[in-house]
C-alpha cells in the first residue's frame, strides 16, 4: 500500500533528511531510496496539494474555506474564554438611570390635579356631599353628564343575576333626545312627539347607514323586519327590546317616557352598573331625587340568590372629572 506524503516526510526527518512540504512525493522517495538529493522547486499543483494537506488539522468553516472573518471571530472568542478562565472581566457598563413611574394622578391633565385636590385620598362621603363635590370637580367647558357607579356583588354569568331594568328619571336626563318610530300609523307617533316615524322612510335610512337618534321604538308586527339591521343597531344599544319598553302597541306612551327622560341600565361582566343621571347645571336636589330613582330600582332588582352584601361601592362623577366614593351608610 502507498504510503501518503505525510508519512514520506516523517520517514525523511527521522533519516536525517531536510525535505519540507513543497517536495513531491517521489522527489521524498527517491531521497528516501538514495537515488537523487531532491530539488528545491515543486509544481504549482504539489505546492497546493501540500498546502491543503497542512490544513487538514484546521477546523474549517461550513463552506469548506476559513474565511479571515472567521479566523477573527475564532481568536476574538479564544482570548474570551482564556479571560474567564484567568478570572479577569470587562469592565461593566454603565447602566442608564431608571426614572420612577409616576402615578396615575401625576399623568393627568393640569386642570384634572387642580379639581383633585378638593377630594380626600380614601375618604367617602355621605350622598350630599358627594353630588356636591362632584358638581365643584367639574372643569370642562361644556355641560358634562354627572355619572354613578355602582359595583354589585352580583356574578352576571348566572341569569337570575344579570340585573337589567329601566326607568324614568324624575328630574330628566338634561338631554335633547332624538326619536325614531318603526310604525305604519305615523301620524300617532308624529302627534307623540317623534322625531322620524313611518317604515319606508326609517328602513331607507338604515339602508344609507344613517342612524341620526337616540332611541328607537317598534311595534311588534314591523320588529321582524329588522333583523337584518340587528349588527348595526346592537353595539349601538339601538335595538327595540320589550324589557326596555322599545317594542310596543302603546307608541304614544314609548314616546313621551323616552322624551320624559327614560334610561335603561344594565350590569356589565364585571358586576358594575354604569349610569348617568343627570346634568353639571342640575340642581343639588335634582341629582339627588334621580340618584335615589336609580337606588330604589337597583335595590328592587336584587337576585335572591344574592346572600352576601349587594351594593358593595358607590361612585359619582362628571365627564373628565375625578371620581367621588360615596359613604353607603348615606344611602339607608
Amino acid at each position: 500500500m502507498a504510503k501518503s506524503k505525510k508519512e514520506l516526510l516523517e520517514e525523511a526527518a527521522a533519516a536525517g533528511l531536510e525535505l519540507t512540504a513543497k517536495n513531491t512525493i517521489a522527489e521524498i522517495q527517491a531521497a528516501l531510496d538514495g537515488q537523487a538529493e531532491p530539488s528545491e522547486e515543486t509544481a504549482p499543483a504539489e505546492v497546493e496539494a501540500a498546502e491543503e494537506a497542512a490544513a487538514d488539522d484546521k477546523p474549517l468553516a461550513k463552506s469548506g474555506k476559513r474565511s479571515a472573518k472567521a479566523l477573527d471571530e475564532a481568536e476574538a472568542k479564544q482570548a474570551k474564554e482564556e479571560r474567564k478562565a484567568s478570572g479577569e472581566t470587562e469592565e461593566a457598563k454603565p447602566k442608564a438611570p431608571v426614572i420612577p413611574t409616576r402615578s396615575r394622578l401625576e399623568r393627568r391633565g393640569k386642570h384634572f390635579r387642580k379639581s383633585a385636590e378638593l377630594l380626600e385620598a380614601g375618604k367617602t362621603y355621605e350622598l350630599e356631599k358627594a353630588i356636591e363635590l362632584a358638581q365643584k370637580t367639574s372643569h370642562v367647558k361644556f355641560d358634562a353628564t354627572v355619572e354613578m357607579h355602582i359595583n354589585l356583588g352580583v356574578d352576571p354569568r348566572h341569569a337570575d343575576q344579570n340585573i337589567r331594568d329601566n326607568l324614568v328619571l324624575p328630574a330628566g336626563t338634561g338631554k335633547t333626545v332624538k326619536i325614531a318610530v318603526l310604525t305604519d300609523d305615523v301620524a300617532t307617533a308624529k302627534k307623540a312627539g317623534a322625531d322620524i316615524a313611518g317604515a319606508d322612510e326609517l328602513f331607507a335610512l338604515l339602508d344609507k347607514g344613517s342612524m341620526d337618534f337616540d332611541v328607537l321604538i317598534s311595534t311588534p308586527t314591523l320588529m321582524p323586519k329588522l333583523g337584518k339591521y340587528a349588527r348595526a343597531l346592537g353595539p349601538r344599544g339601538l335595538m327595540p327590546n320589550p324589557k326596555s319598553g322599545t317594542v310596543t302597541t302603546d307608541i304614544d306612551k314609548a314616546v313621551s317616557e323616552a322624551k320624559a327622560g327614560k334610561v335603561e341600565y344594565r350590569v356589565d361582566s364585571t358586576g358594575i352598573v354604569h349610569l348617568g343621571v343627570g346634568k353639571v347645571s342640575f340642581t343639588a336636589p335634582q341629582l339627588l331625587k334621580n340618584i335615589q330613582a336609580v337606588l330604589a330600582s337597583i335595590k328592587a332588582n336584587k337576585p335572591q340568590s344574592v346572600k352576601g352584601v349587594y351594593i358593595k361601592a358607590i361612585h359619582l362623577t362628571t365627564s373628565m372629572g375625578p371620581s367621588v366614593t360615596v359613604d353607603l351608610v348615606s344611602i339607608g
